[in-house]
Parts: structure tokens; sequence; C-alpha cells
């Protein structure tokens, strides 16, 4: 971690005094930074169809928002404005490293990096957030209005969470460099002075229900119940619309063989949390390497993973893409070290990871060498 970037803060003080409980502005927590992007980039990520990008601007008084692709016939529009780009540590090497500055949060909890370019006036309008955010000023200033309020009711058919109510009660003008962290929940609002871009880093934070909806669908795609409902003691009923009590009785005793334990939460979260979002897409090599080839490449300069993966793992269990793979003794140490790191030098490559490794690569989950 940048020794500036929580402003003299070791992440423990900042985990303690902070997290979750309290804003902090730190000035130039990354001093000299320019961004991953200049504007023309930015934009031309926000016309690609392997993107989630955002636009948004006021008509008369009234917020309005469009999801892209886009065309450059946008950017010619009248009047503030503003872009967001999601997902932009899946498409840039600099953009992933900044994200991974914030590696004292667990990766299970990082989300992804948007960036926006406004242009002088532009904003989203007040709103809150339902997860912590750090929001880093990169080209331009941008005027930051937060408050603590408890009165969240939103505007009734914004297309935005807007704030109907929004009473400030701080204020900043932050400069490039400068980082602003909020809790979840923290109403806020930031206007572009002039044309301005800002890195938001973004965490994970899932309702009950959605944990509740996801853990059920994976239960039933891995659940696998023995026996069939059989009634050779059938009586005539008094009405054959009757639903019985043995038959209730029966097919609840049958669905007592529905069951989990803290190791099945686990194999769920670790699938749950490792899996891409719908829009992302590996590529594989068009003309892999043959194995001997690849194994002498990696041992020369070892290997890292895609962009887009995700590795995450529980004790001895390790989930790739969505996926649990099986690990050996010899492996793990290895794993560990990639899942962490995000690559693994030539030197910490042994025999027993250079199938799987070779496995990942095939699929585009990762490649040979460091990152650029």
């Amino acid at each position: 971690m940048n020794s500036t970037l929580l402003g003299g803060l070791t992440a423990d003080e900042f985990l303690s005094k902070y997290w979750q409980k309290k804003p902090l502005l730190v000035r130039g927590a990354i001093p000299g930074f320019k961004g991953p992007f200049d504007r023309a980039q930015l934009l031309d990520l926000a016309q690609s169809d392997e993107m989630e990008s955002r636009m948004v601007w006021q008509t008369d008084g009234q917020w309005e928002l469009e999801h892209g692709p886009f065309t450059p016939k946008a950017w010619r529009r009248k009047g503030p404005w503003t872009a967001l780009v999601s997902g932009t540590n899946l498409v840039s090497n600099e953009a992933d490293a900044l994200l991974r500055e914030f590696n004292f949060i667990p990766y299970a909890r990082l989300d992804d990096l948007m960036v926006s370019f406004a242009t002088d006036g532009g904003g989203v309008g007040p709103h809150f957030d339902n997860y912590d955010v750090f929001l880093i000023q990169g080209m331009g200033r941008r005027r930051w209005r937060i408050s603590a309020q408890r009165d969240l009711t939103v505007i009734d058919g914004a297309p935005l969470r807007l704030l109907k109510h929004f009473k400030p009660s701080k204020e900043w003008i932050v400069e490039p460099g400068d980082l602003l962290y909020l809790p979840p929940q923290y109403a806020h609002d930031g206007v572009a002075i002039g044309d301005c871009m800002t890195y938001s880093v973004g965490f994970r934070t899932a309702t009950a229900q959605e944990l509740a909806d996801g853990f059920l669908t994976y239960l039933q795609e891995n659940l696998c119940l023995r026996g069939r409902y059989a009634d050779p003691n059938l009586e005539r009923p008094r009405n054959p619309a009757e639903i019985s009590d043995d038959m209730v009785e029966q097919v609840a005793q049958m669905l007592h063989g529905i069951t989990w334990n803290k190791k099945t939460v686990a194999n769920f979260l670790g699938a749950y949390l490792s899996e891409p979002k719908s829009h992302v897409f590996f590529e594989p090599p068009a003309r892999p390497l043959a194995p001997a080839a690849f194994e002498r490449l990696i041992r020369a300069n070892g290997f890292r993973l895609d962009l887009k993966t995700q590795l995450l793992f529980k004790g001895h269990c390790f989930y790739l893409n969505g996926e649990p793979f099986e690990t050996t003794s010899a492996q793990r140490a290895a794993f560990r070290d990639i899942a962490k790191n995000r690559s693994i030098s030539a030197n910490a490559v042994n025999p027993a990871v250079i199938d799987a490794f070779y496995d990942w690569y095939c699929s585009g989950f990762g490649h040979p060498g460091a990152f650029a």
C-alpha cells in the first residue's frame, strides 16, 4: 500500500477508526496522480459493447440516464453531463494496479474500479450508495458535499437513487490525487469544476435476499436426494381433493435431506464471489503453446492471472472463476501466492502447478510472464 494513501494511517488504524464508521478525506493520497485513462481513452471504453457504461445529465431540471455503448455523437451534448464506465480494472493493468492498492480489504469484498468523466457542472446528483467507496480525484477538480443524514428518502421515478432532501454538512474541493472515503449510506454529491475525472473503488455488498437466492440456487445445483415418493399402504380418501397428513409427513421427511453446514456455506461463497459478471468473457489463445514450450516460458518468466480472473480460497479449497478445484499439499503455497499477488515469479513455479497453469492458460484465465 502507498504510504500516503490513507494520510499516514496504517491499514489497521483505518479499519479500526474509519471503515464503515465515518468519512475520511486525504489530501495528496496519491502524489502526482494522473490516472490510468485520459478523457479520450475513457470515452472510447464507453463506446465498447464489452463495457458497462452510463451517461447522466439533466433536462429542464429532470435527471436522465442512458446506458451504453455510446457513439461519439453522445459527447457533443450541450450542458453538463457525466459518463461513467465500470470495471475498468478488467481491461487495464494500471487500473487493476490502482484497485489492488486497496488490498487491505479482502478481495472477496473488492468489486471494481469505476471511472467517470464530467464536463463543467456535471455530476449524478445527491445520492447514497449501499457500499463503501473510495473516491480518488484524477484530472481536474470536483466539489464534494456530504451528509450523515438519516433521511434517505429518494425521489420517486428518478432513474438514479437521488435524495429528496439532501442537507450537506461538509464541503470540500478536491484536487488530483486527493481521496475521499465514504461509508455505506453516506449521502454525497459531487459536481465537476471544469472537466474532471474521478476514480471510484467500490465494494461488494449483497443483500440477505440476494445471498439467499444465490445459496438456494447453489444447493439446487449441488444437491442429490435419493428415494421417491411412495404410498403402498394408501387408503381411500374421504375427499380426493384433500392433501393427506401422511403425504405431508412423508414429504417432510424426504426434505430433511436438504442440509448444510459451514463448509457448504464456504463452498457457496467461494463459487459465488469468484463468479465473473455476466458480461465478462475470456479469450483463449488462438494458437496455444505446446505444453513443453509453455513450461519453458513460465519457468523463465513466471505466470500471471488474467485481469478478469477471480481466484479465492478458504483453507485448502480454491475457487477459480466460479468453480472449485482440488489441490494437493505441493500446490497450495503457489496457489495462495498467485491468489494474493495476481502473479507468481519464475522461481516460485514448481512442477506441481504447471499442469494447472497450462489448463488456465488454454482457457484464457492466465498468461505466461509478469504484468507489463
